[in-house]
């Protein structure tokens, strides 16, 4: 991205989270692998861990090369990840022309990893750090998980800063409202159509533990449907569902299929919103573009839209330059992009607090 420039010019990295994805079908083995080796997604000790990782990338690589195949062979989250960072970098360099600023990206799963971001910051030698999981609600099965390695693999300058979640910025909730208008807008005419905020799911334990995930993700949804029902001076149908389910475990449920089935008994149409997804890949352009459209022409719902992720929307990117401005004016540590906390005191894993703290510490 941008050349060294004067020496006196003081130093901003922003690294950009993600979960990261195969970038080729040999690469899908030891990418679900590493996925299902994290002990944020699988709770077993080491050697149990192992095993049953080696299982599961065994026994669905086929299916997930299939699926991969109908994208071209690899996940485009990572090129849609990098062109996130440039517009990123030009908007923050634009806003700081005094500054040197350089956007990493980090993924958790399949190159660049976390520890090769780590060595490229370490390299730039910055005066200030700021992380940003593209993931707007927290888990601890994402967020928490990238950032904890993190903080074990970085040995460079500069202060560093994290945020852990933005579930309702106003940047972000703009993008979805434009995307949302946008998909309708090029519809033309339509039936009656409930609006489907399909988020990824998570297992139930998981919030019964105290994951903030699903109160976050009733957070977004809130303020885009707000934001909508105002725009069209109309009440909204909305609802929330969820995606993505694998395991015996339950999950956070309606299931974004059952949601669909029941807009089509309903007689209604779907709008279908990617709320928890930032950028484009396997969930959404091979469960939702293929898999649920045809679930949707199956149980006779009258037409099936799918809103697109937010991607490089101006509004999510100047959002994602307002938490750096935020994040550079707050002490060092972990901080929701809100400033504080946010989530309710029941939530025990959540991990913002007013100052420096430790991810896994909870919050009072």
């Amino acid at each position: 991205m941008s050349e060294s420039g004067p020496a006196n010019r003081s130093r901003l990295a922003v690294v950009l989270c993600n979960l990261g994805g195969p970038d080729s079908p040999k690469a899908v083995r030891p990418f679900l692998f590493n996925l299902f080796n994290d002990p944020a997604i699988v709770g077993l000790p080491g050697p149990f861990r192992w095993a049953l990782a080696t299982l599961i990338s065994t026994t669905r690589t086929r299916t997930a090369r299939a699926n991969y195949a109908r994208m071209g062979g690899a996940s485009p989250l990572l090129p849609e990840t990098r062109a996130q960072a440039e517009a990123l970098e030009a908007e923050l360099q634009r806003r700081q022309p005094d500054r040197e600023v350089r956007v990493f990206v980090a993924m958790r799963y399949w190159k660049p990893f976390v520890e090769d971001a780590a060595s490229q910051v370490a390299a730039f030698a910055p005066d200030d750090v700021v992380m940003i999981p593209l993931y707007p609600q927290f888990s601890g099965t994402t967020t928490a998980s990238s950032l904890k390695l993190w903080r074990e693999v970085y040995r460079g300058s500069g202060v560093v800063r994290e945020v852990c979640c933005y579930p309702d910025d106003e940047g972000l909730v703009d993008a979805h409202v434009r995307k949302i208008q946008g998909v309708m807008t090029k519809a033309g005419r339509l039936p009656p159509v409930r609006i489907l905020f399909s988020a990824h799911g998570l297992p139930l334990k998981a919030v019964q533990g105290g994951d903030p995930y699903q109160w976050q993700v009733e957070r977004t949804c809130a303020a885009v449907a707000e934001r909508l029902a105002g725009a069209w001076a109309a009440e909204l149908d909305w609802k929330i569902c969820y995606q993505s389910r694998v395991g015996p475990l339950k999950w956070l449920g309606p299931s974004t299929p059952a949601a669909i089935e029941e807009a089509a008994h309903e007689g209604l149409g779907v709008v279908v919103v990617p709320i928890a997804f930032v950028s484009e890949h396997v969930e959404t352009l091979v469960e939702l573009d293929h898999d649920y459209a045809a679930l949707a022409e199956h149980v006779g719902c009258p037409v099936y839209l799918r809103a697109p992720a937010i991607g490089i929307e101006p509004s999510f990117i100047g959002g994602l330059a307002n938490l750096v401005r935020r994040q550079l004016s707050a002490p060092a540590g972990i901080d929701s992009g809100c400033g504080g906390r946010i989530c309710p005191g029941s939530f025990g894993k959540c991990p913002a607090t007013i100052g420096p703290t430790t991810i896994g510490e909870g919050c009072a």
